[in-house]
């Protein structure tokens, strides 16, 4: 049985995912299912490659509607802009520099199926995102990554 554990994601990517999964319902769907008709007029569906190639695309189609409206049913929206304070928590947008080469980087604290590095986003169940969680201004983070252990100074957190 699986669990109706809330999901925790910026009002951002909660519309991402609904966006996707009415692609997926309204285009997709019926693409698919007109694939597979089309497919299936040619004949012999033992030997039938675009009914099998079809038939596979729907069967991905279908599990990933499924995956979405099991994130959509269990996500538990935060409005960022409406949040503040001095330390850093699921939504915050903080500036950080790495102690060791002084370069600053920006990043944001997401849910997990929102992060994405290169966007700035990282998930708050990623070593970063952990080490960050609770800190202030002025505070050093720590963390190992697969490539050894890195420090960062906080140096603002806003919500926006």
């Amino acid at each position: 049985m699986m669990t109706m554990e809330k999901v925790p994601m910026t009002t951002g990517g909660f519309t991402a995912l609904e966006t996707e999964l009415q692609r997926l319902k309204s285009e997709e769907r019926p693409r698919i299912i007109r694939a597979i008709a089309e497919a299936r007029a040619h004949g012999d569906l033992s030997e039938n490659a675009e009914y099998h190639a079809a038939k596979e695309q729907q069967s991905f189609n279908e599990a990933r509607v499924s995956e979405l409206e099991d994130k959509v049913a269990r996500a538990d929206v935060i409005d960022v802009t409406k949040m503040s304070g001095d330390t850093i928590k699921f939504g915050a947008t903080v500036s950080l520099e790495d102690e060791d080469t002084e370069e600053q980087v920006v990043y944001q604290i997401v849910g997990a199926d929102e992060a994405d590095v290169k966007a700035g986003k990282v998930s708050i169940s990623a070593p970063i995102g952990r080490a960050l969680i609770g800190k202030s201004e002025g505070d050093s983070a720590e963390f190992t990554t697969p490539g050894g252990s890195r420090s960062y100074e906080v140096l603002k957190i806003s919500y926006k």
